[in-house]
């Protein structure tokens, strides 16, 4: 089952309230997208520590092969 991209930022804004987010659906299948996600919370964080922190705000969408996301290309950042 495909994802909206309003769906996406709307899990995305339950844990970064603040942020920056932008989704682009990159294929148009509604399941191949990609996201920026710019948010102070990131500032010091590797940017592993950042996308872990993004997957899990996600909540299981993108699990397995029955996960509702297929792709997610990530950008993850502190804003300047």
């Amino acid at each position: 089952m495909a994802m909206q991209a309003h769906d996406i930022e709307a899990l995305l804004r339950e844990s970064f309230p603040e942020a920056k987010i932008t989704i682009t659906d990159l294929a148009g299948d509604g399941n191949h997208y990609a996201a920026e996600v710019v948010d102070a919370s990131f500032k010091g964080k590797s940017r592993v520590a950042q996308q872990r922190e993004v997957y899990a705000a996600l909540k299981g969408r993108m699990d397995g092969p029955s996960g509702e996301l297929h792709a997610l290309a990530l950008t993850t950042r502190a804003p300047d």
